[in-house]
């Protein structure tokens, strides 16, 4: 008696603690008969698919399979009643409120006391935010391949329009390996925001730190968010203009500065605008180099590459236009394009900063 007693208490016991590991599981545990009519629901069930116990038990499974998705439970049933225990797959169910949730789902038979099979259990696992992330995985991966293929254009352009122009095979080298770096640090820029875009602040100070002297560059406009295209062609813009201002311009001798400026401002049909003026005045000492040498190399790079990208490829790649000016012992270019070729929607602010 008290050995059939004990075992009594201890499959009390065993049920209980089964119980308490259903009711606590944080994927949803639900149990149905034959007839698909919902015989078991636990808490995880009704936060995953919003239908209290009471809601539920009583009804068929079909209420949570979109009606064009109903064919599975035939299926799974026919399974079922032949002893399958059914592999996990993932497939959508649906909420109270009607809205759909990506599931993977485990099914297995219930067999009572004398073997028979009489139902199922279904434990669902949320895979949402998996699904979410696969889905943004698989659009940088899209868009990686479409910058890329940009980028292996942007190079061979580079390569042409530089070969065109170099006699010497040393600064051709040179000058490609610091065109396709200044690439890079764009491209830097967005891998870290995942494609997102870059601040305008960041690409400015990224592609003039390789030139050092910070002290003379001054920067002051509103705080931009750029998309992905005006990362890659501004970036080069900023890397021509450095170029030539550590060789001929403000960087290249005491005395020189450069302040870049820009502002958003409404045009007359309500369109906004944005401007950027790159403004760099040199000192004595770089006049003078510019006045001897600027003649010849000087001259020759700025009507190469660089004067490309400046006049033609930014602005053009931005749906805008451009001027450059040069004077002895000043630079300047300024581009204006329209404001949503150049920000990502809704991030940029009107707020000002200077450094």
């Amino acid at each position: 008696m008290n050995k059939s007693g004990g075992t009594f208490r201890q499959d009390l016991n065993a049920d209980a603690r089964l119980a308490a590991i259903v009711d606590s599981s944080y994927d949803a545990i639900i149990g149905k008969n034959l007839n698909s009519i919902i015989t078991d629901w636990n808490h995880a069930a009704e936060r995953m698919f919003g239908y209290s116990a009471e809601e539920a038990i009583g009804q068929s499974i079909l209420m949570l399979i979109p009606e064009h998705m109903q064919g599975e439970e035939v299926e799974i049933i026919a399974r079922i009643r032949a002893g399958d225990r059914i592999p996990s797959f993932e497939t959508t169910r649906r909420r109270k409120d009607g809205s759909l949730i990506a599931v993977s789902l485990t099914i297995s038979p219930i067999k009572n006391s004398a073997g028979e099979i009489v139902g199922a259990s279904k434990i669902a696992r949320d895979i949402s935010a998996a699904k979410e992330s696969e889905r943004r995985i698989r659009l940088l991966m899209r868009e990686v391949n479409h910058r890329v293929k940009n980028q292996f254009a942007v190079i061979l352009s580079m390569v042409r329009e530089t070969s065109k122009r170099s006699t010497d095979p040393g600064e051709f080298e040179q000058m490609i390996r610091a065109r396709i770096m200044a690439l890079s640090r764009s491209h830097d820029l967005l891998v870290t925001s995942e494609w997102a875009g870059a601040s305008l602040f960041d690409l400015i100070q990224e592609h003039l730190k390789p030139f050092g002297h910070e002290e003379r560059i001054s920067l002051s406009g509103p705080l931009l968010t750029l998309q992905s295209n005006a990362v890659q062609n501004l970036g080069m813009a900023f890397h021509e203009l450095g170029t030539n201002s550590s060789k001929y311009g403000a960087l290249a001798s005491e005395g020189g500065r450069i302040e870049i400026t820009w502002k958003v401002e409404t045009g007359p049909e309500a369109q906004r605008r944005f401007h950027l003026l790159w403004h760099e005045t040199s000192g004595p000492t770089a006049a003078g180099v510019a006045q001897k040498t600027g003649e010849r190399k000087d001259a020759g790079e700025r009507k190469g590459f660089g004067t490309v990208v400046l006049q033609r490829v930014a602005p053009q790649s931005l749906s805008g236009s451009s001027t450059l000016e040069r004077s002895p012992g000043s630079v300047k270019w300024a581009l204006d394009a329209p404001l949503e070729a150049i920000v990502v929607p809704q991030l940029g602010t009107d707020t000002d900063f200077s450094v």
